[in-house]
C-alpha cells in the first residue's frame, strides 16, 4: 500500500491544473496591500492576520519558494527587487497552472486585464460577475439619455450579456450572498424590481447594488441567458470578508431557486466550500443534478485540519465528478501558487486516507485527483481542452526555455556545490531516488572534494583533506529549479553535512550564513548584493578557440550577433525567478556583461552560480565557449564579477545618507561597514580574486581596481560608491568592489567582505578621503592592492579576523588550494590556456 500510496502522491505532483475561479494580479506598485494575500480581514482587524495560522503557514512557504527571510518585510523586498515578471514566472512554474478562468469584477487599484495574464497560463478565460455588470451599466446611464426604467435597464442588460458569450466568456458569476443573501426569489414581481431599481438610483454615483428585489430579477434575468447560451453560473457561497453576512450565504437558502424547474438544467457552482457550510453544500450537490461544488479560497485560507476536513466533508456525500479546484487567486501570483500547492497536499491527505479505510482503491483515486484537478472543470465549463496522464492537451510553458516538466517528464535532478577553488560542480540522480531517498538522506560526498583546485580533480596537501571521511550533500529545495536547457532535468544548490542536521564546517553556503547571523544579531543588518557577470564568448574556427567578434564597446553590432544567444540566456534567467538589468557587449573581443538585479546576499550568491551555468550551458547549444576566466590572454582586457553591496534593516535600505549624516551620501553604519571592507581589502582578494590568473586583470588603467582606495562613482577605485538614477543627488545607495571575479566561489567571497564590514561597524572605523582622479596618478601616495596571489594570501595569514568569523579549518582549506595553484602556476605557464573550459 505504501508503494501505491507514494504512485497517488506522484500523480497528483505531476498534475496541470485548471483554476476554475480566480481574479486579476496587480502592478507591484499597487496599493492593494500585500498582507491581504494571507487574509480576507480589512482595516484594523487585518493588524492581527500574522497571528493565523495561514499566514504563518504561507510565510514559510513563500520564503522556502523564493529563498528569502522568513519575514513579511523580507518576502516584499524580494517582490520588489524581482519584479512582477520574475516572481510570476516563479509562482506559475512551480503551480503548473495550465488554464485560468477569471472572474476581473473585483477592481483591485492597478489591475492587470485579463489579456495580460495569458503570459503565465496557456488558456484565460472570463467570467462575468452579473452584479458589476449592472452598477457599470447604471452608472453609464441610460442609452437615450433619459431616466433609466426597469424595461431599458432590463434590455441594456440582457443585450450586453448576449454580447458577451462570442467573447472568451466561460460562465457568469453571482455575489448575491454579499448584498441581499441567498434566499433569491425568482418569480420577483415587476413592480418589487422596479422599485428596487428607483431605490438603486437614489443612492447616488457610484452605484451599489444592494436592493434584494433588484438583484433577485438580475439574478434570473442572467439564469435565462445563461441557459440560452448553455453557460454556468458560479455562485459565492460561505465565508468571505465582513462586508457578507455569512448568515444568509448558507447555500440552503437556493432552495427556491433548486426547485425553480425552468432552471434545472442550468448549471451551477457553489464556491469556497460553502465553508462553513461544506456538509449542507455535499447535500444538495448530492440531490440536485445541476449543483457542483469549488473548494478555493477555503484551500489555503483554512488551517490545515480545516482545510482536510472541509474536502472530507464536500465529499461525505457529493459525487467526485461534482467537485473542482480553484485558487481564488487574487492580486497577488503567490495566492496562486499557494493555493495550489496546498490542494495537492489537502486532496493527497483526503484520497490517501479514502484508500486506507477502504472508500477508494489507488487507480479510483488517481482518476478523482484527475478529476478535481482538470476533468470536472473542462465538462462543467465546457473548454475546448483535454487531458493526457494529467497533461492539458496543447498548453504549454509561457517561456520558451522556463518549462515545467511533470514529474514523470523527469530523468535526473543535478546536485550542484562550489568548491574552495570556485568551481561549479554537481552529483546527477535518477528523479525517483532524489525524491524518495536524496531529499531526506542526501548524497555521500568524500572530504577530498573541498581541497581540489583548479588544476587536478584531487585535494591540495596543505588543505588537510583527503578521500578519508565522507560528508552528506544535503539539497537546499528552496533552490530546486527546471533546468531551462535541459527538459528533463532539474538543478538544486546543495548544503554540506558531516550528518543531517549538523553543517560540515568546510560548507560554503553555511560560512556565509554564519556570518550574516553576526551581523543580524549584532547589528541588525542584512546585506543586499548584485552582480555584474562579464564573460568572453569563443567559437571553432580551424581547430582553434577565438573570440565570438571584434566589435568595440557597447557595440549594436555585437548585440546583433549574439541576439540569439542572449535572448536565450535572458529567457532562461527569467524562467529562474532571476532578474537581469541590463546586457551589452563589453570592450573586449568576444566580451559581454550581463547584470542581476540585486537580492539577499545568500540569494544573489545562489543566482550567481545559476547565471554562470545558463551562459555556460546556452553558448554549449549554440556552438559556442563561455569563460568569466579573468585574463584569458594578456592581449585583452580581463573579465571580472564585480558586486555591488547595500546594507538594510527592517526593509529599508540604510546605506543611504539621510539629512547630511554624512560628508560622503552615505549613513554612519554604511561608513563603518565599508571602511572595514577597504581595511581588509588584501586579505580579502586571497577570496574574490583566488586564482594566480586573477592578478593579472587587476592592473592600473583597466577599471579592475588595482589600488587600496574609494572614490565616487570612480571606476578606477577598487570600491567605488554609486548613486544610481532615482536617487538624489549626492546621496549613496550601495557602493561597488571591482576586485571580484569568475573564479571566486560567490559564497567565500561575500562571506569575506561581510566579516570585514562586521569588524569596520564593531571598531567604528572611518574611510580616508575618497580619491577622484585616476588612482594612478598617484602610484607613489596610494597603496597597490596584492599584485600577485601569493601576497594577498599573505595579507590572509596576517589578518586574524576571518579565522575567528569564516572558522580556522575552512581557512586551512582556503590557503593549501591557493598555495598549491601558486605552486603549479609558476611552473606550468602554459596551463592558463585550460582554464576557459573550467570557469
Amino acid at each position: 500500500m505504501v508503494e501505491k500510496l507514494a504512485e497517488l502522491k506522484e500523480a497528483i505532483e505531476r498534475l496541470d491544473l485548471i483554476d476554475a475561479h480566480a481574479h486579476n494580479i496587480v502592478a507591484v506598485d499597487s496599493s492593494f496591500p500585500f498582507i491581504k494575500c494571507f487574509s480576507e480581514a480589512d482595516g484594523d482587524a487585518l493588524t492581527f492576520a500574522p497571528h493565523s495560522l495561514s499566514f504563518k503557514r504561507g510565510l514559510k512557504e513563500l520564503a522556502e519558494l523564493y529563498g528569502c527571510g522568513w519575514s513579511l518585510n523580507e518576502i516584499e523586498e524580494h517582490r520588489k527587487l524581482s519584479g512582477l515578471e520574475s516572481i510570476c514566472s516563479t509562482c506559475f512554474g512551480a503551480a503548473r497552472i495550465s488554464a485560468l478562468l477569471i472572474d476581473d469584477g473585483i477592481e483591485f487599484d492597478k489591475n492587470h486585464d485579463i489579456q495580460w495574464h495569458k503570459s503565465y497560463a496557456p488558456f484565460v478565460g472570463r467570467i462575468l460577475r452579473i452584479e458589476r455588470l449592472a452598477e457599470k451599466i447604471l452608472d453609464e446611464g441610460a442609452p437615450d439619455g433619459s431616466t433609466w426604467t426597469l424595461d431599458k435597464f432590463s434590455e441594456t442588460f440582457v443585450g450586453r450579456l448576449k454580447s458577451y458569450p462570442s467573447t472568451n466568456l466561460v460562465g457568469l458569476k453571482s455575489i448575491a450572498a454579499y448584498r441581499s443573501g441567498l434566499e433569491i426569489d425568482t418569480s420577483t414581481s415587476k413592480n418589487a424590481a422596479e422599485n428596487g431599481l428607483t431605490a438603486v438610483l437614489s443612492g447616488g454615483k457610484p452605484l451599489r447594488i444592494s436592493d434584494k428585489s433588484f438583484i433577485d430579477y438580475i439574478f434570473t434575468r442572467s439564469l435565462e441567458v445563461a441557459q440560452l447560451f448553455d453557460l454556468p453560473v458560479q455562485i459565492h457561497t460561505g465565508f468571505g470578508d465582513k462586508d457578507l453576512d455569512l448568515r444568509l450565504a448558507n447555500p440552503l437558502h437556493l432552495w427556491t431557486l433548486l426547485e425553480d424547474k425552468r432552471f434545472a438544467k442550468c448549471r451551477i457552482v457553489l464556491l469556497h466550500a460553502s465553508y462553513p457550510f461544506s456538509r449542507e453544500a455535499s447535500y444538495l450537490a448530492s440531490v440536485y443534478q445541476q449543483i457542483y461544488l469549488d473548494f478555493g479560497l477555503a484551500i489555503p485560507k483554512l488551517s490545515v485540519h480545516g482545510m482536510i476536513s472541509s474536502v472530507k466533508e464536500l465529499l461525505e456525500l457529493a459525487p467526485i465528478k461534482k467537485v473542482m479546484f480553484s485558487t481564488d487567486g487574487y492580486a497577488f501570483p503567490e495566492t496562486f501558487y499557494l493555493g495550489a500547492k496546498r490542494a495537492r497536499e489537502v486532496i493527497f491527505s483526503v484520497l490517501r486516507d479514502a484508500c486506507e479505510d477502504g472508500d477508494l482503491s489507488v487507480p479510483e483515486a488517481v482518476e478523482a485527483a484527475n478529476d478535481i484537478f482538470a476533468h470536472n472543470a473542462i465538462k462543467f465549463y465546457k473548454l475546448n481542452l483535454s487531458t493526457t496522464n494529467g497533461k492539458i492537451a496543447n498548453s504549454h510553458n509561457f517561456r520558451k526555455m522556463g518549462s515545467t516538466a511533470p514529474l514523470s517528464d523527469l530523468a535526473f535532478v543535478r546536485i550542484l556545490w562550489v568548491d574552495t577553488s570556485g568551481q561549479c560542480r554537481c552529483r546527477v540522480v535518477p528523479k525517483r531516488r532524489f525524491h524518495d531517498v536524496i531529499t531526506k538522506n542526501g548524497v555521500g560526498l568524500t572530504f577530498a572534494s573541498m581541497g581540489m583546485t583548479s588544476f587536478a580533480d584531487g585535494p591540495a596537501a596543505e588543505t588537510k583533506l583527503t578521500g578519508v571521511g565522507e560528508i552528506r550533500l544535503i539539497p537546499d529545495l528552496s533552490t530546486q529549479r527546471k533546468i531551462p536547457w535541459a527538459k528533463q532535468e532539474e538543478m538544486v544548490l546543495a548544503d554540506m553535512h558531516v550528518k543531517l542536521g549538523e553543517p560540515w564546517e568546510y560548507c560554503p553556503r553555511e560560512a556565509l550564513r554564519r556570518v550574516l547571523k553576526v551581523l543580524k544579531n549584532e547589528f541588525n543588518l542584512e546585506i543586499n548584493a548584485g552582480f555584474e557577470n562579464e564573460f568572453y564568448l569563443f567559437r571553432e574556427k580551424e581547430g582553434a578557440k577565438v573570440p565570438f567578434d571584434s566589435t568595440p564597446y557597447c557595440s549594436t553590432a555585437a548585440f546583433d550577433a549574439a541576439s540569439p544567444f542572449l535572448h536565450e540566456v535572458y529567457e532562461a534567467l527569467v524562467s529562474l525567478g532571476i532578474t537581469v538589468e541590463q546586457i551589452h557587449a563589453e570592450s573586449g573581443k568576444g566580451q559581454y556583461e550581463l547584470a542581476l538585479g540585486h537580492a539577499t546576499c545568500t540569494r544573489a550568491a545562489d543566482n550567481l552560480i545559476f547565471t554562470r551555468e545558463v551562459i555556460k550551458a546556452v553558448a554549449r547549444k549554440h556552438g559556442l565557449l563561455a569563460t568569466f576566466v579573468p585574463k584569458y590572454t594578456l592581449d585583452d582586457i580581463g573579465s571580472g564579477s564585480h558586486v555591488h553591496l547595500s546594507l538594510w534593516q527592517n526593509g529599508v535600505n540604510v546605506f543611504v545618507g539621510a539629512g547630511g549624516t554624512n560628508r560622503h551620501g552615505m549613513s554612519k553604519v554604511g561608513e563603518e561597514f565599508m571602511a572595514g571592507v577597504l581595511h581588509h581589502l588584501p586579505a580579502i582578494l586571497a577570496f574574490t580574486a583566488p586564482h594566480p590568473n586573477s592578478y593579472d586583470r587587476i592592473q592600473p588603467d583597466t577599471w579592475s581596481g588595482a589600488y587600496q582606495c574609494w572614490g565616487k562613482e570612480n571606476r578606477e577605485a577598487t570600491l567605488r560608491t554609486a548613486c544610481p538614477p532615482g536617487v538624489p543627488d549626492g546621496i549613496v545607495s550601495n557602493f561597488e568592489i571591482k576586485a571580484f571575479d569568475g573564479c571566486a566561489n560567490p559564497y567565500l567571497g561575500l562571506a569575506a567582505i561581510a566579516a570585514a564590514g562586521i569588524d569596520g561597524l564593531r571598531s567604528h572605523l572611518s574611510l580616508p578621503d575618497p580619491i577622484d582622479t585616476n588612482p594612478s596618478s598617484l602610484d607613489g601616495e596610494l597603496q597597490r592592492l596584492p599584485k600577485s596571489l601569493a601576497e594577498s594570501l599573505e595579507s590572509l595569514e596576517k589578518d586574524g579576523l576571518f579565522k575567528d568569523l569564516l572558522g580556522e579549518k575552512l581557512l586551512v582549506a582556503v590557503t593549501g588550494v591557493r598555495k598549491a595553484e601558486i605552486d603549479f602556476y609558476s611552473k606550468n605557464q602554459n596551463s592558463y590556456n585550460e582554464l576557459i573550459y573550467r570557469y
